[in-house]
């Protein structure tokens, strides 16, 4: 079961649009599999609007069983949702002993799945610590500006210290660039810098589209909202770079 965090510590990277439509291409082909909500601001759960009476919270705090806060938003994809409440659960989980790996512990059942994939929220939080600390691969988007570039500098400390003083084993898988702009010299140059430092992990760019940004407000995914489009011809190639990967 491949276990991927999603993740950059600045916002506006496209975390969320990456985590939705790499779900939804590993599920079309027949992956089974569940995206995980980090982030209290419930972007997956406004964007799928499923009806749920349980979600990342209850799991974490009220030691609620998986099976009990996953629901199914289509076929062979699942999703723990996540929402405000989520905020007040990090706060809780500062006191508690091991609070660093409750998420991993919670979720130790949970292994019908091939890919859980987890959007993580751009801060470095204790969520953020607890979803690495369950992943095996971090997944970075990079949107092309320089302050995204930062903000994996950031994620990268942040990931030897959890290997560090936890001893847990998390990689960098790929690292995507996102809002990528054929006509413009700084996103050329960005995914040139991004190339220099992480080599064939790099993914080819997800363009600037609109319908990308179309499809949450349509509650659908690229594939279903524009299935035409630069967008899910994108989202589709990063889906098998990921297969390949496996």
């Amino acid at each position: 079961m491949r276990k991927i965090a999603i993740i950059n510590q600045k916002g506006g990277t496209g975390k969320t649009t990456t985590a939705v439509n790499l779900g939804k291409g590993l599920a079309d082909r027949g992956k089974k599999t569940l995206l995980i909500d980090i982030d209290p601001q419930g972007n997956l759960a406004t964007w799928f609007e499923p009806d749920y009476e349980r979600s990342l919270y209850h799991l974490l705090v009220d030691d609620e069983t998986p099976d009990n806060c996953i629901v199914e938003v289509g076929d062979n994809l699942h999703l723990l949702p996540s929402d405000e409440a989520t905020a007040q659960a990090e706060k809780i989980l500062t006191g508690k002993t091991s609070r660093e790996t409750i998420l991993k512990r919670r979720l130790s059942a949970v292994d019908s799945y091939d890919a859980v994939i987890l959007d993580c929220p751009p801060s470095l939080s204790l969520l953020n610590q607890n979803a690495l600390v369950y992943a095996k691969t971090a997944y970075i988007p990079v949107s092309m500006d320089y302050l995204a570039v930062v903000g994996v500098k950031n994620i990268l400390k942040n990931i030897r210290r959890i290997n560090d003083l936890l001893e847990h084993d998390v990689e960098v898988g790929l690292v995507i660039p996102t809002f990528f702009d054929i006509r413009t010299n700084q996103s050329k140059e960005i995914l040139e810098t991004l190339k220099k430092h992480f080599d064939s992990k790099v993914t080819e760019p997800i363009r600037t589209n609109v319908r990308l940004s179309e499809s949450a407000s349509y509650n659908e995914t690229i594939f279903e909202y524009a299935p035409k489009s630069h967008g899910a011809e994108d989202y589709a190639k990063l889906v098998e770079r990921v297969i390949e990967d496996e």
